[in-house]
């Protein structure tokens, strides 16, 4: 019942050539539009379809775009009762005129031609022409990494002609600011985009002249979360690791020492994983303060302990030889407890605690290891245990060195007011 009608075919009435129509073959269109007369105006609009990667190593950034051109050229008007523009594809720009616009400062750029080249090109019947292209282009970026991880980064993709200047070809946003759009879905894995903006001006070669030039700005601003797990969370851990050791007591030297070398190669591993993914640059970075500071207290905690270990061997020392130089003690009226091991001979045990062999124990019941009480007769027994206390108390005392007990103090709050001071500066 649908009666269809066939469409009018306007390649037949024009003897089936679209050149015929467009009178290609009239004109020389190796040359520019109103060749010799003033600057013929290229308006340009782009839409960001995708901002692909960001490469601190390489320094550069890739982006897809759709990169539009518009121009009048007279020379393809062509009658039209319709006032309707005709379409073609990529096949017809090779038979034309069009503006030689590059990318300035890119390192990689290609049209993509799957299933066929992406260009499009409209024509209406004045002679405006509407050219656009589906690029893919990599591009330098200038990084500033002083203030990595917490650095915002803004880079440019330039637009410029390469043969024409500005008294030839004059580039210019179609549309101000209105004339970079870009997709709402466009995200990023290890940056937040803050802004896209554009902006023109002229640069000047000293061999060629000045020419137009456009850039399409856009702000970027790292997500901190990710190297708060990876590099700074497992430094702090490691810093304060290595405060353990100011609770072990000085004479465990395997534990101590064991537990510093431990916590300084970890911090080695941290730092050599972050500065692998970085470019090597020639300034410091703010990872680099907070790792190196890290770094630092935690080989002074090692040093720390080399300090307490020598002290306490010089002090060792000196009392040894005050024994020899004094090896006898005439009284011990104010001893109240005495430890004795086997290392003791039973005479001199009996000795000390003026008691003969017939008041000891059978042979067979003696203990490995001896305790001898040395107890005045007068004493009760809540002051024997008031001295027992005493003596294992400060047993525990000459245990820890005084340099422990400071540096559980100044290690911490000097670590806590750096962080203080880092994070207000570079946050």
């Amino acid at each position: 019942s649908h009666i269809y009608k066939k469409n009018h075919d306007m390649t037949k009435t024009w003897r089936g050539k679209t050149e015929q129509l467009l009178r290609v073959d009239d004109h020389d269109f190796t040359m520019r539009p109103a060749f010799g007369g003033p600057a013929i105006p290229v308006g340009v609009d782009v839409q960001v379809e995708s901002l692909d990667s960001i490469s601190e190593v390489d320094m550069d950034f890739t982006m897809t775009l759709y990169l539009r051109h518009y121009w009048r050229d007279e020379r393809l008007s062509f009658p039209s009762t319709t006032n309707k523009s005709m379409t073609f594809d990529g096949r017809l720009v090779k038979k034309i005129w069009v503006p030689d616009v590059f990318f300035v400062h890119s390192k990689r750029s290609f049209i993509h031609d799957t299933t066929t080249d992406n260009i499009m090109l409209r024509v209406f019947p004045d002679g405006h022409v509407l050219y656009s292209m589906r690029i893919t282009v990599t591009a330098m970026c200038n990084m500033d990494f002083s203030r990595f991880p917490l650095d915002s980064q803004t880079c440019s993709l330039e637009l410029e002609s390469y043969a024409y200047t500005d008294e030839d070809l004059m580039l210019y946003w179609k549309n101000g600011n209105e004339s970079l759009k870009t997709d709402e879905k466009i995200s990023l894995s290890q940056f937040l985009i803050q802004k896209f903006h554009t902006t023109s001006r002229l640069a000047f070669y000293s061999s060629t002249g000045w020419y137009n030039r456009l850039y399409i700005n856009f702000t970027l601003r790292r997500h901190i979360f990710f190297f708060l797990l990876q590099t700074y969370f497992p430094a702090t851990l490691m810093v304060m690791l290595s405060w353990v050791s100011f609770w072990i007591d000085r004479r465990a030297v395997p534990a101590r020492v064991s537990l510093g070398i431990t916590t300084v190669l970890t911090m080695s591993t941290i730092i050599t994983g972050v500065n692998a993914s970085m470019p090597r640059v020639s300034y410091i970075k703010a990872v680099d303060i907070y790792l190196w500071v890290s770094f630092v207290f935690v080989f002074l905690s090692v040093l720390e302990y080399a300090a307490v270990n020598y002290l306490t061997t010089v002090h060792e020392r000196k009392e040894r030889k005050q024994r020899e130089r004094f090896p006898c003690t005439c009284g011990i009226s104010h001893s109240k407890t005495m430890m004795l091991d086997g290392n003791y001979s039973e005479y001199d045990a009996n000795s000390l605690a003026g008691y003969t062999r017939s008041q000891m124990v059978p042979e067979e019941e003696k203990p490995e290891k001896m305790v001898v009480h040395l107890a005045m007769s007068n004493e009760s027994n809540s002051s024997r245990k008031r001295g027992l206390k005493g003596h294992v108390g400060l047993r525990i005392i000459q245990n820890t060195h005084a340099i422990d007990k400071y540096s559980r103090l100044i290690f911490p709050g000097t670590y806590i007011f750096f962080n203080l001071i880092y994070w207000s500066v570079f946050s």
